[in-house]
């Protein structure tokens, strides 16, 4: 088959964007990887198609390689491009290095035993330090880009596998006074510097001459992979918040290093701080915080190696400049800021905060520093929100909230005024300015005023709700805030009900310290104020939020005034509710007689349904069991009708609920017999269940649908007979089962759970052929060796052997399809590959290290495979 045309490709790869997964479960999802491969060699297509191709495999590496070994095939296959194109310069060079290392990193092949990976680190390697292995790489005209690339490839890979380049510390430290390119040598040293003394910290382990120069490793030779084995977390190259990179350090305090071992690493650190300045601001800010991450913690470090950095920094302009400031002084505090550098910076932020010009995202950083400002010595228990103690109400004067402000400033002004209040409050009394209490009052009251604006936008009540739960969190402990905060807000309600559900949704966020008497306030506006019929349904739905056992007659005789004007089935559902509300409080009494009276008189058989519940409830249950009959339930969803949501427990019970797995489920022994491969499989359960359906999903399609596998009843503890899953293969080839079960639990619930995948490896299809006659054995293998051919193909390999030889590896995997058999250096091996095809094994000659095998097969496509599989055999024992 040909290569596919441009036009083609064109089309495959539109129809691919358009849904990837759509695309690769039909039927041309399954080769689009190998095609692809293919097409990269076919001189019949363009270069900018090829780039487009590979552009794909990009974008979408987890779709076209979505397993290791399919990953290992498709590096292999990519290095085998970039290495036979021609020597003139190619567009192809940079983007076939990119997906090489994309298939390793995404595809999770990167290892030891990836001989992918044993070609392309060496390589990256060489092309990056521009030693022979580059230079032979591609024309000289390429040689820049390519080095910049292979530095970019080399820092993703010790991201995605960190200590992968941890034997390549001195030798990255070496390049670094000699490379032009000091940006990208740098920051893939900082990187791996910091992976390497965290996991030499977690091993309790020194750093063994790892900053020591060494040789450059060749392809295809030893690759040290002693720390990216160890390094098994992955560590984020750049942490989100200040609080959570000191989570990752606690442990570099146990790193032990030798008086030469730390020199070596404060040198390996100076080295890098003084070539900085050649960085970008972003790249600057990303050094500054791995190197001051790998230095915190570790005794005998000085952060005075950052000293002449911060003498530069302080004053500079970048906002990433200024944040690694700001994270070096949450790093190291007093130990290298004086108080002076500590106000110097602090007045900086303020004065930069108040710029006119300034836009909307740098006033809000700029405000962010002073709200999480790393103060020397705080004051306070750790954790608690506070101003620095330098940052008082007269320097911070341009700094406060106005109306006329963006909200989100409005709103981070507003937080900083709030903790200003919290530190002035024994200066007020003093009074002769305005206080910071005085003016939030007055902004508060201004939001208000605004948001009470009959027909106003939607925005300016929701930014003064933001305002009042922002004072309400940062002064919750102080009353003499919160009292005006609550009487504001019960007239903000009185002058527009309309805004109940905001009312409702603050109640929901607000401690007690504001809800509890904010609830009481907002109850005697409603029973004392039953408005006109417009605003009556917000009435309704603030005093369900309200209600409570205090104030009942006010409530109850509310509610029956309310009762007469509710004729549509809107105000009913709200009036029900708040009566619900009531019978979860514990009021009786006149209640009883209202919902008798609601069951009568209401128009909607729905509410009169409801209502006759709620009395019968209210008659036969006691105030536990009725709270707990009103109870939510988070089991099912809400229902249309209000009388079979109050019992949604039983809807519960009817539907099918998605549960953690109570069962493990493993594969047995393989089974060579009959005429299709069955699995074995061994299920566990850590609990009963009852009436156990296992359902089977092939990925890609490469068999055919499996049946479902039943179970009458499993008991934790109990030995239980295999379960016996039949596969249907279309073509010989190992495949992912999605495991999916179905089980009723001893309380009734019928609930579902996903499974871990079941892998169907290659030699799990094995089956055998009839066995012949006794004397006719060798005549049968011989017809099956010669009908392989000319159809099928022959190859010859080498088997390597354990330590047992070739007798007890045959006895132990191939036994069972053994045809002929001069033990312990000749076997004849007829295997049975469904649906239909055969491989054949003549295993002769057999060696103490080893056996040549010559097979035949009428499948061309079982090669790679049966390759990796008799490799894999003495590997396996």
């Amino acid at each position: 088959m040909g290569p596919t045309s441009r036009e083609t490709w064109a089309q495959r790869l539109g129809t691919f964007r358009a849904s990837p997964s759509t695309f690769m479960a039909g039927p041309e999802g399954e080769d689009l990887g190998r095609h692809l491969l293919s097409d990269l060699r076919s001189e019949k297509l363009s270069e900018p198609t090829k780039v487009s191709l590979v552009a794909l495999s990009l974008e979408y590496p987890a779709q076209l390689w979505p397993d290791a070994p399919a990953a290992e095939v498709a590096a292999t296959s990519l290095l085998d491009t970039l290495v036979l194109l021609p020597p003139r310069p190619s567009a192809l060079r940079r983007p076939l290095l990119l997906a090489a290392t994309t298939a390793l990193a995404a595809g999770g092949a990167l290892g030891p035993t990836s001989r992918a990976s044993r070609r392309l680190l060496p390589l990256l390697l060489g092309l990056a330090s521009g030693r022979d292995l580059g230079r032979s790489f591609g024309p000289a005209s390429e040689q820049r880009p390519l080095q910049a690339t292979a530095w970019e490839c080399l820092r993703e890979l010790e991201s995605c596998k960190p200590g992968l380049l941890g034997g390549c510390l001195g030798l990255l430290r070496g390049l670094l006074g000699q490379e032009a390119a000091v940006q990208p040598l740098s920051l893939l040293l900082a990187l791996a510097l910091r992976n390497a003394l965290v996991i030499q910290a977690r091993a309790r382990a020194g750093l063994q001459g790892l900053l020591v120069a060494g040789d450059c490793p060749t392809e295809g030779g030893p690759w040290n992979w002693m720390l990216a084995e160890e390094g098994d977390a992955h560590l984020q190259p750049q942490a989100p918040s200040w609080p959570a990179a000191e989570e990752g350090e606690c442990c570099l305090a146990t790193l032990e290093l030798s008086p030469e071992e730390a020199r070596e690493l404060r040198a390996a650190v100076a080295q890098l701080l003084d070539i900085s300045y050649l960085l970008t601001p972003v790249a600057q800010a990303q050094l500054l915080w791995l190197l001051g991450w790998a230095l915190r913690g570790l005794r005998g470090q000085p952060p005075v190696l950052f000293k002449p950095q911060l003498v530069r920094l302080l004053g500079t302009a970048q906002l990433t400049l200024l944040h690694a400031v700001l994270a070096l002084k949450a790093a190291f505090g007093e130990a290298l800021f004086t108080a002076q550098d500590e106000a110097l910076l602090l007045r900086r932020l303020i004065l930069a905060a108040q710029h006119p010009a300034l836009p909307l995202p740098a006033h809000l950083f700029y405000l962010h520093c002073l709200l999480n400002f790393p103060e020397n010595w705080p004051l306070g228990p750790a954790g608690e929100e506070a101003a620095p103690l330098l940052l008082g109400s007269q320097l911070c004067r341009g700094l406060l909230p106005s109306l006329l402000h963006d909200p989100m400033a409005l709103l981070a002004r507003l937080h900083l005024l709030c903790l200003l209040c919290v530190e002035d409050e024994e200066k007020e009394e003093k009074g002769q300015d305005q206080s910071p209490r005085q003016y939030l009052e007055e902004l508060l009251a201004g939001l208000r005023q605004r948001a009470a604006l009959d027909g106003g936008p939607r925005a300016l009540a929701t930014l003064c709700f933001q305002a009042s739960y922002l004072v309400a969190r940062c002064l919750a402990g102080h009353p003499v805030v919160l009292t005006p905060l609550t009487h504001g807000l019960a007239q903000l309600y009185r002058a527009r009900p309309a805004l109940a559900p905001h009312f409702v949704d603050l109640l929901d966020r607000v401690g007690p310290e504001l809800g509890e008497p904010l609830k009481v306030v907002l109850r005697q506006e409603v029973v004392s104020r039953p408005g006109r019929d417009e605003a009556l349904r917000w009435h309704l739905q603030m005093l369900a939020r309200v209600a409570d056992g205090d104030a009942q007659s006010a409530t109850l005789g509310f509610l029956q005034v309310a009762a007469a004007r509710c004729t549509d089935w809107g105000l009913q559902q709200a009036l029900l509710q708040v009566c619900r509300a009531l019978l979860r409080a514990g009021v009786g009494g006149g209640l009883a007689d209202l919902l008798q009276a609601l069951a009568r008189q209401l128009e909607d058989p729905d509410g009169r349904d409801h209502a006759r519940l709620y009395y019968i409830l209210l008659a036969h249950l006691e105030e536990p069991k009725l709270g707990v009959a009103l109870g939510p339930s988070l089991a099912a969803p809400a229902l249309a009708s209000s009388l079979v949501a109050e019992n949604q427990g039983f809807a519960a019970a009817l539907m099918v609920q998605e549960a953690p797995a109570p069962i493990r489920l493993s594969m047995g022994p393989h089974r060579a017999k009959g005429p299709v491969p069955v699995l074995q499989l061994q299920v566990e359960v850590l609990e009963q269940v009852y009436s156990l359906e296992l359902r089977f999903r092939v990925e890609r399609q490469l068999y055919a649908p499996l049946g479902a596998v039943h179970v009458p009843c499993l008991c934790p503890g109990r030995p239980t007979r295999p379960l016996l899953l039949p596969l249907q293969p279309r073509r010989p080839a190992p495949a992912r089962l999605a495991v999916r079960a179905l089980y009723t639990t001893p309380s009734g619930l019928t609930c579902h759970a996903h499974l871990p995948p079941l892998l169907v490896n290659f030699a799990d299809l094995f089956l055998p052929f009839p066995q012949p006659p006794e004397g006719a054995k060798l005549g049968f293998f011989e017809e099956l060796w010669d009908s392989c051919l000319p159809k099928g193909t022959e190859s010859r390999l080498w088997c390597p052997l354990g330590p047992h030889g070739l007798e007890a590896l045959v006895s132990r995997h191939l036994e069972p399809f053994v045809v002929v058999a001069q033990p312990p250096t000749s076997y004849l091996i007829a295997i049975r590959l469904p649906p239909d095809s055969r491989l054949l094994l003549r295993l002769e000659a057999a060696q103490a290290d080893g056996v040549p095998v010559a097979l035949r097969t009428d499948d061309w496509a079982v090669l790679p495979l049966v390759g990796d599989y008799l490799r894999g055999l003495s590997a396996a024992g």
